[in-house]
């Protein structure tokens, strides 16, 4: 296939004009070909966003180790533009965490947004920084337990969040970090703490400000160690986790290479309000609510998705190929498949999502075909 006289977004992330031909669900050829094809004119092609960082949408929940959960997740992805994600955990009994880490193992690809990955937000978590996790779930983290959880995924792990204080973490995080990346989150830890976890080989922070120590004066804490160091950080741009005014500033920090946008959301993104479930705790989406929260009021979730933040973050005033690399090339380096997905290039799989000049949503495509 060839989709003909395509206004697309090249592996710069520069405006490019050509023709993309696509051969086995990848892209094989960038130029301009004489062969006939699907007409692109009016359009614009972006590289297939990457959620890194998602519980549930559309009724279905990584928690519920179902195949028809992770069906819904995909399809509702695959119509928001979103390509590839991996199905996030919530703090649970790590014998539970096996099974899904399992199910998702086996889990046989329909056509939606691809399955890049999991992601284990939790048990090895602080209870002071829990948010939404369920307390009675956090335990300490040991590598017999890792190693359990990472056998179980069949080596689809791709980020396990920690909270470097919460245990004797030294090991936990060497012995964690070569085998994926290694996030540091809802966590109470100190400056020096976090540091510490960095060298030894955490790389990633979990949804920035939002469950973990903030920056004062005379401590950094979480906040102002991922900001100085190196570390790319989560970003969660629904406009409610985190201000307009604290993501443009943070955005100038962390600059085009570190921000990765996340949705971070649950099941009922996508659907009404009322009552549902995340985590085995109940949580509350009031109307006009913007976000799930818990019975005591604490932000739970976000009921967005990738695509919406990416317009949000150009509406909040962040220039649009950071926010661009931000859905797509950050978020696939962070999980090591930005070789096979996150940008418009040679070889990578043929995942776009197509807009026009106002930015609305036309088309999405994955391996090439029309989702």
């Amino acid at each position: 296939m060839i989709l003909k006289g395509c206004t697309f977004f090249n592996e710069g992330f520069e405006k490019e004009y050509g023709d993309i031909k696509i051969e086995n669900g990848r892209i094989s050829a960038i130029g301009f070909f004489p062969e006939k094809g699907r007409n692109m004119s009016g359009k614009i092609i972006l590289p297939g966003f990457v959620d890194i960082h998602i519980h549930g949408a559309f009724g279905g929940d990584t928690g519920d180790n179902s195949a028809e959960s992770l069906n819904k997740m995909s399809a509702y992805l695959a119509k928001n533009g979103v390509t590839s994600f991996c199905p996030t955990t919530m703090s649970r009994p790590v014998d539970e965490l096996v099974k899904t880490a399992e199910l998702i193992a086996s889990y046989n690809y329909g056509g939606g947004a691809k399955i890049a990955g999991i992601n284990f937000e939790g048990p090895f978590i602080s209870k002071e920084k829990c948010g939404s996790q369920n307390s009675e779930y956090i335990t300490k983290g040991d590598c017999a337990s890792f190693e359990r959880l990472y056998s179980a995924s069949n080596g689809m792990m791709k980020i396990i969040t920690v909270a470097p204080e919460a245990f004797d973490s030294d090991e936990f995080i060497k012995t964690a970090a070569q085998k994926c990346t290694v996030a540091i989150g809802h966590t109470n830890a100190v400056s020096a703490q976090c540091k510490r976890a960095f060298l030894n080989g955490a790389s990633h922070v979990t949804h920035l400000y939002n469950a973990m120590s903030q920056m004062t004066a005379r401590e950094p804490g979480a906040v102002g160690a991922a900001l100085d160091g190196d570390v790319s950080c989560e970003l969660i741009c629904d406009g409610f986790h985190i201000s307009p005014e604290v993501l443009r500033n943070t955005f100038k920090i962390l600059g085009e290479s570190r921000a990765v946008a996340v949705s971070d959301s649950m099941r009922a993104s996508g659907l009404k309000a009322g009552e549902y479930e995340l985590g085995g705790q109940r949580v509350f989406v009031n109307e006009n609510g913007g976000v799930a929260r818990l019975e005591n009021g604490t932000i739970a979730a976000s009921i967005t998705n990738l695509f919406e933040e990416f317009k949000n973050l150009i509406s909040f005033g962040i220039d649009f190929k950071t926010a661009l690399k931000a859905c797509t090339i950050n978020p696939a380096r962070v999980i090591k498949e930005d070789k096979s997905i996150g940008s418009i290039a040679l070889g990578k799989a043929a995942d776009f999502t197509v807009v026009d000049e106002s930015l609305e949503l036309k088309e999405v495509y994955i391996n090439g075909t029309l989702a």
